[in-house]
This record gives C-alpha cells, sequence and structure tokens, in this order.
C-alpha cells in the first residue's frame, strides 16, 4: 500500500456528475459499461489522493455488481480496486467493511458457495495489511465456524475431524494478541474460541488413539499443550471484571478441561473455585453455585498431599456454605482430622452418591482408584504420626491392603517426602523415626537448654519484680 500523499484536487463535481449517469446505465442493463466509466474516473481520484471521490467511486462499483447480483464482477473488482497503485488506505478500509456487511444477506439468499467467494475474496484482500487486521479476524471467525459446522453434517467421524480441524487452524492462524486495534473483550473472545477449538481437535485425536487401540495416547498432546499456551494469552485480570463474567466461565472451563486432561486435580480445583467465588455463581447456591463448591471438594481431595493441597483442604472445609452440604462436609472432614478411614466404611457411605456424579460414575474408574490411593495415603500418613514402629501384618490391616500393596504405597510416600520410613523385611518391622545422629541428639539438648535458661530467667524476674512490691508496700 502507498505512502499516503497530500491532495492534489477534489474530483467532488465530477463525481456527482458521474454516479447518476452510471446508476442509469446499470439499471438499462449496461453493468460494464457502468463499472468501466467509474473505473476510469477512480484512477484519477487515486492519482490525485481525494480519498473521498475514490472511496464513493469505489464503493459505488461494488454496489451496482451487488444490485445487479453479479458476484464474479463483484468479487474481480474488489481484488482489482484493493490492489490498484497508489491506493488509498482509507478506500480499501471502506470497501471491505461495506462487503462484510452484505455477507449474511448473501448466504441467506444466495447460499454458501456464493458467500464463500466473496469471504475468500476478502480473505485475499485483507491479508498481510495490519490495518485490515481486525476485519481479516472476523471474516476467519465466520469460515472457520463455517467449518465446524460442516463437522455436524459429516457422514464419518474422519470427515468430521478434518472439518473442525480446519476450523481450528484457521482460527489458529490469527494472532489476535499483537492487535492494537482490537477491542480487549472481542480480542479475549478470539483466544477463548481458538482454545475451544483446540480442545475438540485434541479430544478427536485422543478418541482415534483410543479407537485404534493404542496404549499411549500422543497425537492429541501438541493441542493440548496450545491450549496452554492460550489460556496464558488470556488476563486473568481483566476477565475479573464483573462485565466479563460471561468470558471468565468460559475460560476457566476451557482450563478444567486441560486440568482433567492432565490429571491434575489441584489445577482443577482452583479453577472450580475461581468459578465458585464468581458472584453471579456463589449466589446461587442451589444451583451452579453448589455444583462448583462439590466440585472443589472432589478434586482437593483426589489431588496428591502435598502443602498447597492441605491448604486449600483445610480453607475449603471452613467455609460456611459447605456446612449446608451434609455428605461433602463429612468427607472433607475424614480428610482433615488425624483419624484412620477404612475403605470399606468409606466406600459403603459415600459410594452410591459420588459413583452417580460425573466426577466418579462411569468411564471414571481412574478417578475412583485415585480417592482409593488417596484414602490410603491419608491413613499412612495418621499412623506415621502415631507410631514410632509397626509391624507389616498389623499395617496392612489397618489399610486393608495385601503387603506388597501396603509397601509400594508407602515407598510412593518416602520417595515424595510425605513420610519418612525404612523397611526392615526379615523382621517385618515400620519404623518412622529416623535414628538421630550424636549431632541431632546435642543440638535438640542445646536448644531446650535455651529454652530451660529462658524460663528461669523469667521466672526470676518475676520474683524481683513480686519482692520489689511487697517491700513498697511494707514501707
Amino acid at each position: 500500500m502507498a505512502e499516503q500523499k497530500k491532495q492534489e484536487r477534489d474530483f467532488t463535481p465530477e463525481v456527482d456528475a458521474a454516479l447518476p449517469e452510471a446508476i442509469s446505465l446499470a439499471k438499462g442493463g449496461k453493468l460494464n459499461d457502468a463499472v468501466d466509466k467509474l473505473i476510469a474516473l477512480e484512477k484519477q481520484t487515486r492519482n490525485a489522493a481525494d480519498p473521498k471521490s475514490t472511496t464513493r467511486l469505489a464503493t459505488t462499483v461494488m454496489e451496482l455488481c451487488y444490485e445487479a447480483r453479479d458476484y464474479p464482477l463483484l468479487n474481480s473488482n474488489i481484488s482489482v480496486l484493493s490492489k490498484k497503485h497508489g491506493q488509498l488506505k482509507a478506500v480499501v478500509q471502506e470497501m471491505v467493511e461495506k462487503a462484510m456487511g452484505w455477507l449474511d444477506e448473501i448466504r441467506q439468499k444466495e447460499g454458501v458457495e456464493k458467500w464463500l467467494e466473496l469471504v475468500e475474496t476478502l480473505r485475499q484482500v485483507t491479508e498481510g495489511k495490519i490495518f485490515l487486521e481486525t476485519p481479516r479476524a472476523r471474516v476467519t471467525r465466520s469460515l472457520s465456524l463455517y467449518h465446524e459446522s460442516q463437522a455436524d453434517a459429516a457422514d464419518s467421524p474422519e470427515k468430521k475431524q478434518k472439518s473442525i480441524e480446519t476450523a481450528s487452524e484457521l482460527m489458529s492462524d490469527l494472532q489476535v494478541e499483537t492487535y492494537s486495534s482490537m477491542e480487549r473483550r472481542e480480542k479475549t473472545e478470539f483466544l477463548l474460541e481458538q482454545m475451544r477449538l483446540l480442545v475438540l481437535v485434541a479430544r478427536g485425536k485422543d478418541a482415534e488413539d483410543v479407537k485404534e487401540g493404542k496404549d499411549e495416547i500422543n497425537r492429541g498432546e501438541a493441542d493440548w499443550l496450545k491450549v496452554r499456551v492460550g489460556g496464558r494469552k488470556v488476563s486473568e485480570t481483566f476477565l475479573k471484571d464483573k462485565a466479563n463474567q460471561d468470558l471468565k466461565l468460559k475460560f476457566y472451563d476451557l482450563m478444567i478441561q486441560f486440568a482433567l486432561h492432565a490429571n491434575s486435580y489441584l489445577d482443577a480445583a482452583k479453577y472450580y473455585h475461581t468459578i465458585w467465588e464468581t458472584p453471579s455463581i456463589r449466589e446461587d447456591t442451589n444451583g451452579a453455585g453448589k455444583q462448583a463448591l462439590e466440585h472443589v471438594v472432589y478434586y482437593v481431595v483426589l489431588a496428591p498431599h502435598d502443602n498447597e493441597q492441605s491448604d486449600m483442604l483445610n480453607r475449603v472445609f471452613n467455609y460456611p456454605e459447605l456446612a449446608k452440604l451434609d455428605l461433602h462436609y463429612n468427607l472433607m472432614k475424614c480428610f482433615t482430622t488425624r483419624e484412620l478411614m477404612r475403605w470399606p466404611g468409606v466406600e459403603g457411605i459415600y459410594g452410591p452418591t459420588l459413583r452417580s456424579t460425573e466426577v466418579f460414575g462411569q468411564g471414571s474408574g481412574k478417578r475412583w482408584e485415585d480417592l482409593h490411593t488417596r484414602v490410603i495415603e491419608h491413613n499412612i500418613r495418621v499412623v506415621a504420626e502415631y507410631y514410632s514402629r509397626i509391624r507389616m501384618n498389623r499395617l496392612t490391616a489397618l489399610l486393608d491392603l495385601s503387603p506388597q500393596q501396603t509397601e509400594e504405597t508407602l515407598s510412593r510416600l518416602v520417595v515424595s517426602g510425605t513420610v519418612w520410613a525404612r523397611i526392615d523385611r526379615p523382621a517385618g518391622i515400620i519404623n518412622f523415626r529416623n535414628k538421630k545422629s550424636p549431632e541431632d541428639v546435642m543440638n535438640e539438648w542445646s536448644s531446650d537448654m535455651q529454652r530451660l535458661l529462658g524460663l528461669v530467667e523469667k521466672t526470676w524476674m518475676g520474683m524481683n519484680a513480686a519482692l520489689a512490691a511487697q517491700s513498697r508496700i511494707k514501707a
């Protein structure tokens, strides 16, 4: 696109005279003559850098072609006029915006084929032009939605997946985070749309891997990774605005899907917690708010134990809203109380309700196994707190496991640093207290002596103060 130059002449009188003549010719069936007449004058106005007159001529050419329903000529003139030497940016912008205004009507009246031709023309015209990046993004989004709709009409899984991948590729090509001309809300909507399509593509590839009987699901990992990268482009601070709550809910729903794919239960709990904190959700105590809080409970319980998980577990347990959910409150209480949980009892009390949820329902066997694992790990931590030594057969009875399962679980917790333990296999004894070195014993003794001397000094000062008070009274 040529550099903007100073206007040399105003062609308004000539344009005012030429437009009625061209319109009359077009109505008389001489569309090509009318277009040629206007394009000849357009060259003069363009060379004279008259943006107003050039815009009027270019848009009139488009209108004449559109009114005559000559779409090939319309597409041709849009392409040719936009590529003219020295064409003004304002003219191309006006042409693109006018053509975009006709898209819906063309699709309804003329069909998808004519609509696709105009969309492709607009994409070619706007390609590589920074001042047209926002219109190009909007046109591309419409094309992406069209390809996604084709997936519903596909007669085979392969065609459906191909349509979704095409839609995702179109959206992913748009680097909207760099667009300065696009409003922040619209930019966020585009980013969320990119993430949504990537999730659909990743799930489709994972489903194909499962169908083909592959042991490892890898084809969709690249797309799942792109979902995470896309999530980092979205400003969570911007989503906190009350006016953007709808975008906030969409964003965290997508992030929950990503977290569950990676079995990151703690992240899923955090995302559900953020959703629950949304005012419109939290106020709905019997609907979305209740459901969100229930999911927070499920996933924070499923998350492996660490400082962050323990902190969130205790914070959620103290929420007044949780006390209204008896079963979930009692489940959290089991994990926050330093007492053993017998798995048969947990399964009998909570199993029927949990199995009826989408989290632990049909097809979620792994999560039920993970819950069993968390109960076992909790019990081991409790045993390690109250016992310094315990026999293997006694521990297996408390955990309702076989000796091999008990040893594997205990070893995993030792490796992760959750507990300290050593197994004496010949003797069948587990030690939960590390033997202290002489240096550790001396350090503890020194610390105890310092505390003792501090107490003695405090007591001595108190006695002196009391004696001084008594002497003043006697005096």
